[in-house]
């Protein structure tokens, strides 16, 4: 014998499956990455009691001002997302939500991983020196140039790696500071030829600039739209393409002359 079941009751038996399918949805983990600005590092000073950028082999100048290199913090990348986290993320100004393969290559444990960013940070130093050296017409033959940077991985401090070296071997090349006294912070691959090269997570990172005292924010020219989504307030943006472009505009900045801008 079969009885009849009410209209309510009915449609709270059709909602049970939306209702679990919500719920597997909400908690279930999603192929995302959150991440926010991270820590910042002035590559003229010193990293855990040792200086980031030690030269030999030349005579080395005593600088001004700070070059920050910038980085965001993500999670991990076996973190589990929830789509709580995802939808919390997307209302902040100070947070991005990112496809996972975008930030960590798929199918690679954490160790992995992670060998994989100091591996790419160690090329960007190399490279960072040879971008430098060959700006100022220098051979590796005479100088020696050591660079340390701990628990950071990934290639997007090459860029301030190169201005670090110029400016602590012939600052403005008229007897003053490449910073002009001023903090300067910014970001970009580089290579042996000096071409800078686009990283992402920008928008972030100009916050981790100006939280920590930048004033200028160096970025490579194909991401000044980023850039400028989240742009904090009184931070110049300066955009580059090459160390010649990046170190032309610090001269002109410090001189008051003409500065491109994004």
């Amino acid at each position: 014998m079969l009885s009849r079941l009410s209209r309510p009751r009915v449609l709270a038996l059709c909602a049970l499956p939306i209702l679990a399918l919500f719920a597997v949805a909400v908690f279930a983990p999603l192929p995302f990455v959150l991440a926010q600005p991270g820590s910042t590092a002035d590559v003229l000073g010193r990293d855990q009691g040792r200086q980031v950028i030690t030269i030999t082999g030349a005579p080395v100048r005593k600088t001004t001002g700070e070059l920050r290199m910038t980085t965001i913090l993500a999670t991990a990348p076996g973190a589990d997302i929830a789509m709580g986290d995802v939808v919390e993320s997307w209302f902040r100004g100070d947070r991005a939500v990112l496809p996972h393969d975008s930030v960590y290559p798929a199918g690679k444990s954490d160790a992995e991983i992670e060998k994989r960013n100091l591996g790419q940070m160690k090329q960007s130093q190399d490279a960072a020196v040879l971008a430098a050296l060959g700006h100022l017409g220098k051979s590796e033959d005479g100088i020696d140039v050591r660079l340390h940077l701990a628990d950071i991985g990934g290639p997007s401090a090459g860029l301030m790696f190169s201005l670090g070296i110029v400016d602590k071997l012939v600052g403005d090349g008229a007897g003053g500071d490449l910073t002009g006294g001023r903090v300067i912070a910014g970001t970009g691959t580089i290579a042996p030829d000096g071409t800078v090269g686009t990283v992402g997570g920008v928008a972030l990172k100009t916050q981790a600039a100006a939280r920590d005292g930048a004033t200028v924010f160096l970025v490579p020219k194909p991401e000044c739209d980023d850039a400028r989504a989240e742009l904090p307030e009184d931070l110049r943006l300066i955009p580059v393409t090459t160390l010649e472009d990046a170190v032309s505009s610090l001269r002109a900045l410090e001189k008051g002359g003409k500065v491109p801008s994004c």
